[in-house]
Formats: structure tokens, C-alpha cells, sequence
């Protein structure tokens, strides 16, 4: 089961590499992370996305509320929380196959934010489906590079993390 943690720490030095090193030691794979300063910026805010299919996540936040640097650690629930990633891709275009490729960045409210002779860069916006979805779509004309953020996520509503 994929759990998103959103886990507020103090904006200091070390404080990313102790939290992934933990996770490592445990044995646990980081399949997302993203990092960035909060409200006040004696703060950030991680939002990290874990497998805990294989062992149990209990262990690991025990030992992460046990480091100095760590103020608060909520596992995010997908049915009370938004999340989404941004996603940069670069697509080969053609003459006759720009306008298609720019009708499929509308249907999926994407930003053509660089256009060249042979390439269109798209910025993608969404949750993790409709950047899988709108990927399999630009596939055919030939992604030449492409760039995510991982997830940011936050609870809805009054429910703070």
C-alpha cells in the first residue's frame, strides 16, 4: 500500500539527507520527495511517498518523531487529501502533427511554455493519473526529455499537516 507522508521539519542543514538515510536503512524505496520551504520559513514541508506494502511504516515513523529536526509527521489519507505533481516534457513537432499535439495540451489544460522548429516543451499539472494519462498520449510523436517534481500533497479543508 503507497502511503504520502507529509512530514514538517525544521529548515536546517542535514535535516533531508538524516530523513532519507532513515528511510534507506529500513529498507524502504522512496518512490517520491518532495521538499520546499513553508509558510514560515524556519520550516519545510516534505511530502514523501512510500511502499509500505512490504514491512510496516510504524517503525520507521517512530524512529523519524525521534529526530531532533522533526516537528510533526502525518500519513496522509488519498479520500481527505489533494496531491499533485508537475511534469515538464519535451515532445518532438512536427508541421503536421504540432496542432495535434497542442489540441491534446488543451484537453488536458497543459501550458505549451516553449515552442521551437522541432520541439513543443509542455508544462502538465495534475494528479499522478492525468500525467500518466496525457504521457501515454504524447508517447507516439517522440518525448525527447522529460522532468517531474514528485507529489505534493496537503489535506482538504480545516485539517492542518
Amino acid at each position: 500500500m503507497k502511503h504520502t507522508l507529509s512530514v514538517l521539519v525544521e529548515n536546517k542543514p542535514g535535516v533531508l539527507n538524516r530523513i532519507s538515510g532513515l528511510f534507506a536503512r529500513r529498507g524502504f524505496n522512496i518512490d517520491s520527495l518532495a521538499v520546499g520551504e513553508t509558510e514560515d520559513p524556519k520550516y519545510s514541508r516534505m511530502t514523501i511517498m512510500v511502499d509500505g506494502q512490504d514491512q510496516p511504516l510504524e517503525q520507521v515513523t517512530k524512529q523519524l518523531h525521534k529526530l531532533i529536526n522533526v516537528i510533526k509527521i502525518t500519513d496522509l489519507d488519498p479520500a481527505t487529501s489533494v496531491d499533485r505533481e508537475l511534469v515538464l516534457v519535451k515532445v518532438k513537432a512536427t508541421a503536421e502533427n504540432r496542432s495535434e499535439i497542442m489540441q491534446i495540451a488543451e484537453i488536458f489544460r497543459a501550458k505549451i511554455i516553449d515552442v521551437s522548429k522541432t520541439m513543443l516543451v509542455i508544462e502538465v499539472t495534475g494528479t499522478r493519473e492525468k500525467v500518466g494519462a496525457i504521457m501515454k498520449l504524447l508517447r507516439p510523436f517522440g518525448i525527447v526529455e522529460l522532468v517531474r517534481t514528485g507529489r505534493v500533497a496537503m489535506s482538504r479543508g480545516t485539517e492542518l499537516t
